[in-house]
């Protein structure tokens, strides 16, 4: 960061005088040198006072939420917010979770953190914010310059303004001016109309005319495009463009029978329409998505309802495109939207934060009752108490970009696990889940390698677990790395085998040592005779190829005597064992002890 950016004012608004003072240390470590403190509202203004003729030297603010004589939202409102090149900034500390609800520039001069703070965080967000402050102060700068260039000539300070309030190529509102036309309609319809939609048209496969035809034909098109909409829409329509291939259009004053007619004649025009260029003829389509304006949907910014449509538009291509779509929080594109939302800031917090554990469940020798294994599975802290499952988180992180950060996180943390146990436990391996995405990182073996060779554990107590469904998505790639994986010693496992009907012509040539039986086959088995024929099926066809068997999902003895009977290797489920932070090695009960127990509780023989 530039030096003079470093002499900015920055103040810390702390009633906390050790949380004051811990949070200057910290900025000071960064080379800021002019702080001031305030420990109550008052405080704070009284200083701004001081540099009310320079503001151009004052930095940003740290404000705890619940500062004393402090109305934080109104401050933040009157200091950081407004069209001015001397804003301030402002970081809120003390909130429970991190949100932030705007989509305009101004929300990028106020962030929130959460206790206890994370100084590494708290550091990019000093230098984000001053950056963003200091380009605000430029753009401002270079803004007043221009309209004094220009206050000669009307008639380019004319289409100047027109430009800014309108796309260029096709003379729409732009996103920024449509925004802003939508607030105050939103002000007004709130208590006047209740018969109003937003349309959020996409047109399908745009892309593909950029690439096959060049980006100066793409142009022609949306103008083609925009031309023939035109034609339907009346002269109150608000008509938008607010990205590359998509347009907005509100209309008022209409019923929803009626919303829906008019966007299937939008839609039917353009499927009526073909596109010429040279000596090709295109059929374009669209899909549109509907947020309809009513008693039980409030919407308090436009970006509200833009969102709603555009989850609608997404649902519509989701379902064959060409399409008209009404939003509805129930559709799966919506909730998954929510979930992420929810979730993937507490993925990027448990990375960041060490806020990802392992358990660990035995798995067992049906045939001695003795351990042979550990499955490592993970774990996230969530708010509070909460405990995050896999199956929740690991979707999201996929969506999201972090899910070879946690691959990487687990593989690190499962080995460092075997690393740390005493010698007289050198015997325990671990079984280690990947993600169905783990063999597109380039990183991945060399990670494994490095971390073998630095804690020196033997690869060979080391299994590898894959689900089959992801194993054939990338059959041969997949197939390519876990042989060089193997090469290293460790052990691979085909994971929820069954489950997505793969051929066994597959499982013939996949380099895995353990095939692990989909729990579906195994909780029902000791009444289900179609379960018990397809588990041996399985179990035969594996024991041929040289392979053992894994059977999850076990919770009962008369569970383990049928699996027995039908040539299963293994077992794993709460019968011997819930995932556990520590192992059931340390335990004072041995397994054998734990099954004795419950074969005598059930009079089942086991052993």
């Amino acid at each position: 960061m530039d030096e003079f950016l470093k002499n900015k004012v920055i103040i810390i608004a702390e009633n906390d005088d050790t949380l004051a003072t811990e949070i200057s240390f910290h900025i000071k470590k960064q080379g800021f040198t002019n702080i001031k403190f305030a420990k109550d509202g008052s405080k704070i203004y009284e200083i701004l006072r001081l540099y009310y003729n320079e503001p151009e030297k004052m930095g940003l603010i740290i404000v705890n939420k619940n500062l004393p004589q402090c109305q934080v939202s109104e401050m933040c409102k009157t200091l950081s917010e407004g069209e001015s090149d001397h804003t301030i900034p402002f970081i809120i500390t003390g909130v429970e979770k991190v949100s932030y609800h705007h989509t305009t520039d101004i929300s990028f001069l106020n962030r929130q953190v959460t206790l206890p703070i994370n100084y590494s965080e708290l550091s990019l967000i000093i230098d984000f914010l001053l950056m963003m402050k200091h380009e605000r102060f430029l753009r401002f700068q270079q803004q007043e310059v221009l309209i004094n260039e220009l206050a000669e000539r009307k008639v380019v300070d004319a289409k100047l303004k027109y430009l800014v309030a309108h796309d260029e190529l096709t003379s729409l509102l732009n996103r920024q001016n449509f925004e802003s036309q939508l607030r105050l309609i939103l002000n007004r319809n709130n208590l006047l109309t209740p018969h109003a939609a937003l349309l959020f048209i996409d047109i399908d496969h745009f892309s593909l005319i950029n690439e096959l035809e060049g980006f100066e034909t793409g142009d022609k098109l949306l103008i083609d495009i925009v031309s023939l909409i035109r034609q339907i829409l009346s002269r109150d329509d608000l008509f938008a463009r607010i990205g590359s291939d998509e347009f907005c259009i509100f209309l008022e004053n209409a019923s929803e029978i009626n919303i829906i007619q008019f966007a299937n004649k939008i839609r039917k025009k353009i499927y009526d329409f073909r596109f010429s260029t040279r000596d090709v003829s295109y059929s374009i389509t669209i899909s549109v998505g509907i947020a309809n304006f009513n008693s039980k949907n409030i919407i308090s910014h436009p970006s509200e309802i833009i969102s709603q449509a555009r989850q609608a538009c997404h649902m519509a291509k989701q379902n064959g495109r060409n399409l008209v779509w009404e939003y509805n929080e129930n559709d799966s594109s919506v909730q998954q939207r929510n979930r992420d939302i929810y979730l993937a800031p507490l993925i990027r917090n448990a990375l960041l934060g060490k806020k990802f554990f392992l358990a660990y469940q035995p798995v067992v020798n049906l045939n001695t009752g003795e351990i042979s294994h550990y499955e490592a599975l993970i774990r996230m802290k969530g708010e509070g108490v909460e405990i995050v499952y896999p199956n929740d988180f690991i979707p999201v992180a996929e969506r999201m970009g972090l899910i070879h950060s946690i691959d990487l996180w687990v593989i690190s943390e499962a080995i460092d696990f075997l690393a740390k146990l005493p010698a007289e436990k050198n015997h325990i391996s671990i079984a280690i889940n990947l993600s169905g995405v783990a063999f597109q990182d380039n990183l991945l073996l060399p990670a494994i390698k490095e971390k073998l060779e630095l804690t020196w554990v033997d690869a060979k107590r080391i299994t590898f677990e894959i689900t089959e469904t992801a194993a054939v998505e990338s059959f041969e790639q997949t197939r390519k790395m876990i042989m060089k994986i193997r090469a290293l010693g460790c052990k691979f496992a085909l994971d929820d085998f069954g489950a997505g009907f793969c051929s066994f012509n597959y499982l013939k040539t996949f380099p895995v040592d353990y095939v692990k039986i989909d729990g579906q086959f195994i909780r029902n088995l000791p009444h289900d005779e179609t379960d018990k024929v397809l588990v041996k099926s399985m179990a035969d066809i594996a024991s041929k190829l040289g392979k053992k068997t894994i059977a999850e999902f076990v919770e009962t003895a008369e569970t383990i005597v049928i699996l027995k009977e039908l040539g299963i290797d293994f077992g794993q489920g709460y019968f011997f064992g819930k995932p556990d932070t520590s192992l059931h090695a340390s335990n004072t009960i041995s397994i054998a002890e734990l099954i004795h127990t419950n074969q005598k509780k059930n009079k089942i023989s086991i052993f």
